[in-house]
């Protein structure tokens, strides 16, 4: 049987993207996306719990996420899940985040102008996503 690894989410950018860069010097981009369930409880009353991804983004979507993103913006993601591991104090740790390769803006951004910029763009990726080195 085959391996499948994919991921969506629609949510809001929890602050500006981060530029980063690998020790060889190649860049990417750094956020977290925050992604808001909610529901009405037994009683009645309405409940709401937020889920927060840490997503990098490379090559040239990671260009265009540091670009045109910014906090608080409403995007569509896709990509894989990727989990990485590191010591801590003698103790091994594991954090799990999205590697995008998908990025749809789905909300227009208001420039300082007070006009609305144009609407929902859609990016892909078009050229094999790098990923960072150990560090």
């Amino acid at each position: 049987m085959p391996n499948f690894n994919r991921v969506q989410i629609i949510g809001r950018l929890g602050k500006d993207p981060e530029k980063r860069t690998t020790r060889n010097g190649t860049a990417y981009a750094v956020f977290s996306v925050a992604v808001d369930r909610r529901w009405k409880g037994r009683d009645g009353s309405p409940k709401n719990e937020t889920d927060w991804f840490n997503v990098e983004a490379w090559g040239k979507l990671g260009e265009i996420c540091l670009s045109y993103l910014s906090k608080g913006r409403l995007v569509f993601l896709e990509g894989r899940l990727r989990t990485d591991r590191y010591e801590h104090e003698g103790e091994t740790r594991y954090f799990t985040k999205v590697i995008a390769n998908h990025m749809q803006m789905l909300d227009r951004q208001v420039k300082e102008s007070g006009e609305a910029e144009e609407e929902s763009e859609e990016m892909i990726a078009d050229e094999p996503l790098e990923e960072a080195e150990e560090e």
